[in-house]
């Protein structure tokens, strides 16, 4: 069992209490699932999550960042791939969530009953941590918008419903010049064109537009606003990784205990050795400290913050590259067995590596926090 004492801390209020306690019996039945049709894992996921009354928090006018965090954090420390459907259900809405209109929410509640799968299209072959630099076009048309150009490491291709869509309208140049877009997956035009294949295995595609007609009202928000409203969807989200991350290590840390309680060298506990222990207080140390990072920027996003830039990148810092280094130990402790197929620190050790790399790679985020704190000086 880990530890469930930062439950404790005055981020949360009893509400987020019950939710964790919901979670961990409903994880407890239901997870881990079957992994070996990623596809249709990932569907029958949604669905599940969707009937217990998870989905319900991973969109909606009223997101609580301390429940998408504790929902995250739950999910991933019993099955990453569960983690993955919650987690794109949410970002996948986000600009819905945050900025949609009347209508487009229509769809956002198919996503939150687990009734329609969503994706989030943002990168392209030549723009990931550069946004500014995306290709993509959306031409307007009269009142329509004609979509062409390329996504690619797009999570949920070619199995969601429904993506929120980033392209170039050209009000101005560079991120000035960016909308946001409600593309129905089964909109003429729009193919996938190759799967992406991964170490921890999750629906991954490249996807291309040809000449693909929106209707006006396929436009979030106003246009132009697209690079603003891609930020705000991953000023609210990026913490939510770092409570991925927090998942995985706090798995990791209870997989090692066990670990180092039963195994016996030298004709003792593999704990008796003090280096062992060594490893053992560095994985605690590590995991309690993304654990108030994340914590505290879930709470101040919450508390009303107007952007959480910052601490968002700090939390995601922290906690992805200190999961690693915790999995990366929890193997070493396991021997053989931790490099062993189908054994739950070898899936760890895979699951945990793309966290340092998607929503923000560890570099940018060394960057965002560098200039946010300067700014701060200033």
């Amino acid at each position: 069992m880990p530890d469930r004492t930062f439950l404790n801390w005055p981020f949360f209020e009893d509400r987020h209490r019950a939710l964790a306690g919901m979670l961990e019996e409903w994880a407890s039945a239901h997870l881990p699932s079957d992994h070996r049709d990623v596809d249709g894992a990932c569907r029958a996921l949604v669905a599940a999550l969707g009937e217990a009354g998870i989905l319900r928090h991973s969109g909606g006018q009223d997101l609580d960042v301390r429940s998408l965090c504790l929902i995250r954090e739950t999910l991933a420390r019993f099955d990453g791939l569960a983690d993955f459907a919650f987690a794109m259900q949410g970002l996948g809405m986000g600009a819905v969530s945050l900025f949609g209109s009347a209508a487009q929410r229509e769809w956002l509640e198919k996503t939150r009953a687990g009734k329609a799968i969503s994706g989030f299209m943002l990168t392209e072959p030549v723009a990931g941590s550069d946004v500014a630099n995306m290709e993509m076009t959306a031409d307007r048309r009269g009142d329509d918008y004609v979509l062409n150009g390329e996504k690619t490491w797009i999570s949920n291709g070619g199995i969601a419903d429904v993506y929120t869509v980033i392209a170039r309208t050209g009000e101005a140049p560079g991120a000035r010049g960016l909308s946001a877009f409600l593309v129905p997956a089964d909109t003429p035009g729009l193919s996938m064109v190759e799967r992406l294949e991964v170490i921890a295995p999750h629906p991954l595609a490249r996807l291309k537009f040809e000449d693909v007609k929106l209707a006006g009202d396929a436009l979030i928000g106003e246009a132009g606003s697209g690079f603003r409203i891609a930020m705000s969807v991953l000023d609210v989200f990026r913490s939510t990784v770092g409570a991925a991350a927090l998942g995985f290590a706090r798995r990791a840390l209870d997989e090692s205990l066990k670990r180092a309680a039963t195994r016996e060298v030298f004709g003792a506990p593999l704990f008796d050795l003090q280096m062992v222990q060594g490893h053992i207080a560095d994985m605690a140390l590590g995991i309690d400290t993304s654990a108030l990072l994340v914590y505290r920027a879930a709470w101040a996003k919450d508390m009303g913050a107007a952007r959480i830039t910052r601490e968002a990148a700090m939390a995601k810092l922290h906690a992805t590259e200190t999961a690693q280094k915790v999995i990366d130990a929890a193997v070493q402790l396991h021997g053989g067995d931790g490099v062993r197929k189908g054994h739950i620190v070898e899936s760890l050790y895979r699951e945990v590596r793309a966290l340092r790399i998607y929503e923000g790679a560890s570099d940018v985020q060394k960057v965002v926090i560098a200039r946010a704190t300067a700014g701060g000086a200033k």
